[in-house]
């Protein structure tokens, strides 16, 4: 449950982030005139990223069970991809966000409403279909057929939300550069475990060999039922059983792209404390804007 709403905290924060700068800077430069297309973009975002999610859940229902497999763990692969790639290029381009989606923003104002619709559409959709589509390979690895996993997004995307709000109203300041690095390293744990699942069902729909081929068997010890064995696995897809494969894919992503991502070169650090979205564009630089500092 603990990883799922992780994954809700992280990618509902920065759609949340998207839509403060958005909003923000339109009542900074007394464009209320061009919320409601922004905020219809935004809407019709939601509700292609939960058909998206749904399409996924009872679309492979219909499906056998080697092609539910090959499916999972086609999708958890291209998750894990898509997820690896945001965490970098968040942490990379964070501070930049602000000054791209205002050049954006004022572009689409120049060419209309339905420009409007589309710039705030596509800076929220990318956010949605990847979230979509790494909690249902999340919750597909996690596999306890509780609605736990879905609780866990759920109360993530409220918190998301519920921050999102605190800094439009420059109620929190917070380190988004630390927020994002802490958060971005615990999601790469996350995703391999997802990224060893995904092979292990590829295994099962006999993709890839090796499914009796057991690294280690540690059932006894750590029973899948046990509450611990039930932590494990609902905090880092943990499986006390895993082939050899699963393993040596573990490893072989989680080592260097963990290493990476936490060494800071290549990467500008953050300093100071963000606030409200709506500072970010105070041109005189009083007040830190959390795009900036990010």
């Amino acid at each position: 449950m603990f990883s799922n709403y992780l994954i809700g905290l992280r990618e509902g924060l920065e759609a949340s982030l998207v839509v403060c700068i958005l909003i923000a800077y339109l009542v900074k430069t007394d464009r209320r005139d061009a919320l409601k297309p922004v905020w219809t973009g935004i809407a019709i975002a939601v509700l292609i990223a939960m058909g998206f999610g749904s399409v996924l859940e009872f679309g492979s229902q219909e499906l056998t069970f080697q092609a539910q497999e090959a499916l999972g763990g086609s999708l958890s692969i291209l998750a894990v991809g898509l997820v690896t790639w945001m965490v970098f290029w968040m942490r990379r381009t964070a501070r930049h966000l602000k000054s791209e989606l205002h050049g954006k923003l004022d572009a689409a104002l120049r060419l209309g409403t339905g420009a409007l619709v589309a710039t705030a559409f596509l800076a929220v959709g990318r956010e949605g279909l990847e979230t979509a589509l790494f909690v249902w390979a999340s919750v597909h690895a996690a596999g306890d057929g509780t609605p736990r996993p879905l609780i866990g997004v759920a109360l993530g995307l409220a918190t998301a939300v519920f921050l999102g709000w605190l800094f439009y109203r420059g109620a929190l300041k917070i380190n988004l550069a630390k927020f994002f690095t802490w958060t971005g390293g615990m999601l790469v744990v996350v995703a391999a475990g997802v990224l060893a699942y995904g092979f292990h069902d590829l295994q099962e729909a006999d993709w890839i060999p090796g499914l009796n081929s057991l690294a280690f068997d540690i059932s006894g010890t750590i029973p899948p039922d046990s509450w611990y064995g039930t932590l494990l696995k609902g905090v880092f897809n943990f499986q006390p059983d895993p082939t050899v494969v699963q393993v040596t894919v573990w490893l072989l992503y989680l080592v260097p792209t963990l290493a990476l991502f936490l060494s800071p070169v290549g990467f500008a650090s953050g300093k100071g404390k963000v606030k409200a979205p709506d500072d970010a564009s105070d041109d005189q630089g009083s007040r830190p804007s959390k795009a900036s500092q990010a």
